[in-house]
């Protein structure tokens, strides 16, 4: 077989494979953002929830000019830059110490996973209660050692951190079990030969396990920016957006536009306007995945 031949085979061979999930998505995913692109380009009548006039790129200027959606894009990049470079930092570090060898790490993997199997709703309920200003046990806490109280959840500043704090905690450990894998499949010959080289723990750490480690790290990034990126379920149970606008992610001025404010095409195009801007980013990260993996 010729190597053209070879090169059409593995490509028919490919697309084989990924042609049944492809169809899958199409036919689950294009009506809706079919559905979502037609009404944001029209305007909807709400007596009967359905388009009623083509307005062209009206909806779209609307959304544009209007100061809350910019607000609410800034909101969600501060969640972004601090929750995902912590979730990365936890994640890697608490996968370096449940791999090392001490007494009773097979417990402490299993209890890092209860946060993930727990509904983002009950989760959001569940910090509400902890922090609340008035009867929570995170200010009983504190009081004990002469700190606050704290308004978690009536300060910007806080109800932010609070966020985030619960994002943390609850995808922490997907980072962490996606670290304790790459570890588990680092070539163990390439420790041992720098241990008789005499390499201590800071230096192995530093030259062998984290350049062999970073197209994981960038892979997990990615996987974790598509998942905070659509973030809306913690900010509505622990915060609802509030106080003011101080938590209004983009996904949640978006819900609350569309279903509360009855404002359905502008939604419509702010959820477009969002993804293209999310495929865009997602590209890039890409990208950059694909060349820290070719350069290592």
């Amino acid at each position: 077989m010729s190597r053209r031949a070879a090169r059409l085979s593995d490509l028919f061979a490919r697309w084989g494979f990924m042609t049944p999930a492809a169809l899958l998505l199409f036919a689950t995913l294009a009506y809706p953002i079919g559905y979502t692109v037609y009404i944001s380009f029209a305007e909807i009548n709400l007596g009967t929830f359905t388009p009623d006039e083509w307005v062209g790129w009206d909806n779209y200027l609307t959304v544009l000019e209007d100061d809350r959606f910019w607000d609410s894009l800034w909101v969600t990049f501060v969640y972004l830059a601090f929750a995902l470079p912590l979730q990365m930092f936890l994640g890697f570090g608490i996968a370096f110490l449940i791999n090392a060898e001490w007494k009773g790490r097979g417990m402490v993997r299993a209890a890092f996973i209860i946060p993930m199997v727990v509904a983002p709703v009950i989760a959001g309920g569940i910090w509400r209660m902890l922090l609340d200003p008035l009867w929570g046990i995170a200010n009983y806490l504190l009081g004990q050692i002469g700190l606050g109280p704290i308004d978690w959840l009536g300060d910007p500043f806080w109800a932010m951190f609070t966020v985030i704090l619960i994002d943390t905690w609850r995808w922490t450990p997907f980072v962490t079990l996606i670290a304790s894998a790459a570890l588990l499949s680092l070539p163990r010959d390439v420790f041992e030969a720098a241990a008789i080289d005499g390499a201590n723990w800071w230096t192995t750490l530093w030259r062998i396990t984290l350049p062999l480690l970073v197209p994981v790290i960038a892979a997990a990034f990615v996987v974790r920016w598509l998942g905070a990126v659509k973030m809306f379920d913690i900010a509505l149970a622990a915060t609802h957006g509030g106080p003011g606008r101080a938590t209004s992610v983009v996904n949640l001025f978006i819900y609350e536009e569309a279903f509360r404010g009855l404002k359905f095409a502008e939604s419509a195009a702010m959820s477009l306007i969002v993804l293209v801007a999310t495929m865009i980013l997602t590209g890039l990260f890409l990208r950059g995945t694909r060349y820290l993996e070719e350069r290592n």
